[in-house]
């Protein structure tokens, strides 16, 4: 089973949008990642997001083309500066989920999933890409399946 991992779609500055929605350009972003997963077969089980404009729009725009069985949820512990540890040990190892967040916690959460460390940064998170993250059985570790950007 994997974890998917979300950085929101790009969005507005606060002086133009309070609550930093996506832009035209951010939404269509998320719009083609999202319909590439769909096509690809990419099923999940629900998508989580962090309750912020940004996250909520994301999670909605992935929602509407990969139909999470269990919908779209609110979870608290996906905030930018949130504790990672504390989420990274209560992932599912059986399900599919999308968590969709925000930086630097996204990226924290990815490196101390991978290295044990979430200050050894492994990767740059894009608006709206995924990083899809494999239960590795054998290691018992998780392991990075693959990423997904809407340009580079």
């Amino acid at each position: 089973m994997s974890i998917f991992l979300s950085q929101h779609g790009t969005s507005a500055p606060k002086n133009i949008d309070a609550q930093r929605g996506l832009t035209p350009d951010g939404a269509a972003d998320v719009t083609r990642v999202a319909e590439t997963l769909a096509a690809s077969g990419i099923v999940v089980d629900v998508i989580w997001h962090s309750g912020k404009s940004r996250a909520a729009q994301t999670a909605a725009l992935f929602a509407a083309s990969m139909n999470p069985a269990e919908g779209v949820k609110l979870r608290g512990g996906l905030d930018p500066n949130d504790d990672v540890v504390a989420l990274a040990e209560s992932l599912p190892k059986n399900r599919n989920e999308l968590y969709v967040g925000h930086l630097p916690f996204m990226e924290r959460l990815l490196s101390y999933m991978i290295t044990g460390n979430p200050d050894s940064r492994i990767l740059r998170f894009k608006n709206g890409g995924v990083v899809r993250l494999d239960w590795d059985e054998e290691g018992n570790r998780w392991i990075i399946g693959w990423t997904v950007f809407a340009h580079l």
